[in-house]
């Protein structure tokens, strides 16, 4: 079965992805670690029992975490009017997936999640949602002229307009890349300010989600969201001792995606 027909029947994939950051410039700095991903349908999930749909659980998602202003979202139908402004058609077998980190014990926190147009194997189109630790959100829309499929080497390029890091100026450009497979992913996104910027990846397999699956990665990787958030602390901390600059917190963007 193709990957839209899983999301479709209800499935929800676990990705255990590898992600790396590596900052350019004449301040150097890069780390790795592992998170725990679900690629699900909101429209036609069916979690199983230790994953929480819009309630409290061990693992959970909740509707109001994704699309549109951050924590009152409306998610899957805002994405598909998002799609539908920048012009595409929706055509029969066409499937909306979310990418993105779940709750855990509660917990919220993702530092960029994906909506992804689906059709069979393909992807037609991308929707990175983007949140700082401030509290704040701006969403990318990532398509391929005429909505063709994106592939591995299809350029993906948006102006960077939101605050991320204290440590870098909200200036340059994102180039996104996009490598989907019927079994694993790879994702990568490169911001270029110059001779400064960020690269960062993640990569990793998908398998479906069961409860043992959970409880496997709670054991591996305990926290969830609240470690990756520690994590993200940690690295703040090394940067400031590296001697990096601070910038003061700007105002979001007006608008909620840029296309």
């Amino acid at each position: 079965m193709t990957l839209a027909g899983r999301l479709q029947e209800g499935e929800v994939l676990h990705l255990r992805a590898d992600v790396r950051h590596a900052r350019r410039g004449v301040l150097r700095h890069a780390f790795r670690y592992r998170a725990d991903f679900v690629l699900l349908a909101p429209e036609t999930m069916r979690p199983p029992a230790l994953l929480a749909h819009n309630r409290f659980g061990l693992m959970g998602f909740r509707d109001a975490d994704h699309g549109g202003v951050r924590g009152t979202g409306r998610g899957a139908p805002w994405a598909w009017e998002q799609f539908a402004a920048a012009g595409m058609a929706r055509r029969p077998g066409m499937v909306l997936g979310l990418l993105a980190q779940p709750r855990f014990l509660g917990h919220w926190f993702n530092p960029v999640s994906f909506w992804m147009v689906l059709e069979e194997d393909r992807l037609i189109a991308v929707i990175a949602e983007v949140n700082n630790t401030f509290g704040q959100r701006h969403s990318y829309l990532c398509h391929a002229p005429a909505f063709a499929p994106i592939a591995a080497d299809t350029p993906l390029r948006a102006a960077k307009v939101f605050h991320v890091s204290p440590f870098q100026d909200v200036r340059g450009a994102y180039h996104f890349g996009f490598a989907l497979h019927p079994d694993r992913i790879a994702i990568r996104i490169r911001q270029i300010d110059g001779a400064n910027g960020l690269e960062a990846a993640m990569s990793g397999r998908f398998s479906p989600l069961g409860n043992r699956a959970i409880l496997r990665a709670a054991l591996a990787r305990p926290g969830g969201s609240l470690r990756v958030l520690a994590l993200i602390y940690w690295q703040a901390l090394r940067l400031k001792l590296k001697g990096a600059g601070y910038r003061r917190l700007p105002p979001a963007p007006e608008q909620e995606i840029s296309r």
